[in-house]
């Protein structure tokens, strides 16, 4: 069930020809994933300045 979610948004975008979408969406799960590892820990007030 999982995958479904991704197999349905990547169908979409093959059919309905959105795959600039793609590189979007990968850019913002990194920056998700970025900031949920580095909670807490010295690298944070790094990240911060980046934005």
């Amino acid at each position: 069930m999982k995958g479904s979610i991704v197999k349905e948004m990547f169908e979409f975008m093959w059919k309905r020809k959105k795959l600039w979408m793609l590189p979007i969406i990968l850019i913002l799960l990194l920056i998700a994933m970025l900031i949920v590892l580095t909670q807490g820990t010295a690298v944070a007030p790094f990240i911060y300045t980046l934005f």
